[in-house]
C-alpha cells in the first residue's frame, strides 16, 4: 500500500477508492497485500469496497474487513520465538511483539527500556488505533509463546541489517527487511514464522478465489516474491530501481493514481 496505492500522506485518494469500489462491484477481484496491520489497513480503506479478505502483516494472516475477523493466521511456534528474542536483545534491541488477543485486537510489546525516535514516531501515529493496543517497558506475558504472529522493529539501517543477517543464519523464521520509503537511512526489520511472504499468501488467494490472471503492484524489497508469481507485475515509477526492474511494466507514481487507473483499464480490456 504504502508508496504503491496510498499518496505521499499515507491517505487513499477519493479517486483511487472511488474506482477500485466500482470495479469490486463490477466483480474485479481485488485486495491488497501489505505489510500493515488491519489497525492501520481498515482507516486507511474505510469506504474502499473490495471483494477478498486483505492480505495483512506480509502474509502471517487474512483480515476479513466486513467481520473483522482474522483468519489463516501463521503463529510464531514458541520455540522459534524464544530463538529470535534472544538473538535480538543479544544485539541490543528489543523488537515490537505483536500479539493475537482473544478479542480480535493486536496486543503489541515493547520490552525495552525506551523507544529509539524511529520507534517513538512509529508508536505515536498508532497509539489510539482501536484494533492495536500498546504496552511499552512491558514484556510479552507468556500467553504470547502460542499467538505470536510478528516482530517488529526500526533503527538505522546498517544496525538492521546486521540483525536481519544473523536472524537469517540462526533460524529458519521468514525475514523480510527493506528500506523506509520515507528515509533510506532507516530500514524496517519484519520477522514471522517460517513460510511467511506475500508471494505465499496470494498464491493462496488465487487458488481460493479460482483467479484467472494475477497482477500484483509494488514499490519496496518486500515486494519482488509477489512479483515472481505474478502474470503481469506492475511497478510505479517511484519504486526502488531494483523493483522496477524486476517488473513487467512501469507507471506512472503512486501520487497520480495510476494503480487504480492501471486496474480500470487492464479490466476493461477484456
Amino acid at each position: 500500500m504504502d508508496g504503491t496505492l496510498l499518496r505521499p500522506d499515507s491517505r487513499v485518494s477519493y479517486q483511487s477508492s472511488s474506482i477500485i469500489s466500482d470495479l469490486s462491484n463490477q466483480g474485479a477481484l481485488i485486495t491488497v497485500a501489505t505489510a500493515r496491520t488491519p489497525a492501520t489497513v481498515e482507516p486507511l480503506l474505510r469506504g474502499t469496497h473490495l471483494n477478498a479478505p486483505a492480505i495483512v502483516m506480509t502474509g502471517a494472516a487474512l483480515y476479513n474487513r466486513e467481520d473483522n475477523i482474522y483468519s489463516h493466521v501463521n503463529f510464531f511456534p514458541s520455540n522459534h520465538l524464544t530463538t529470535v528474542l534472544e538473538i535480538c536483545h543479544g544485539l541490543g534491541f528489543f523488537p515490537f511483539v505483536y500479539v493475537l488477543a482473544q478479542d480480535g485486537k493486536l496486543d503489541v510489546y515493547h520490552g525495552g527500556k525506551g523507544l529509539n525516535k524511529h520507534e517513538d514516531a512509529f508508536y505515536l501515529e498508532r497509539c489510539r488505533l482501536k484494533l492495536k493496543r500498546f504496552h511499552l517497558s512491558e514484556l510479552a506475558p507468556a500467553r504470547a509463546k502460542n499467538a505470536t504472529i510478528l516482530l517488529f522493529a526500526m533503527s538505522e539501517r546498517t544496525a538492521i541489517e546486521k540483525a536481519a543477517a544473523q536472524l537469517k543464519e540462526h533460524t529458519d523464521c521468514a525475514i523480510s527487511c527493506y528500506p523506509d520509503i520515507f528515509n533510506p537511512e532507516v530500514a524496517l526489520l519484519e520477522i514471522f514464522a517460517p513460510g511467511v511472504s506475500k508471494a505465499i499468501a496470494v498464491e493462496k488467494m488465487k487458488a481460493r478465489t479460482g483467479a484467472e490472471k494475477l497482477v500484483v503492484f509494488g514499490d519496496n524489497l518486500n515486494d519482488l516474491p509477489m512479483f515472481k508469481i505474478a502474470d503481469v507485475a506492475v511497478a510505479v515509477e517511484n519504486a526502488l530501481p531494483e523493483v522496477k526492474a524486476a517488473a513487467d511494466i512501469v507507471i506512472e507514481p503512486n501520487y497520480t493514481d495510476s494503480v487504480a487507473r492501471f486496474m480500470a483499464s487492464d479490466f476493461h480490456s477484456k
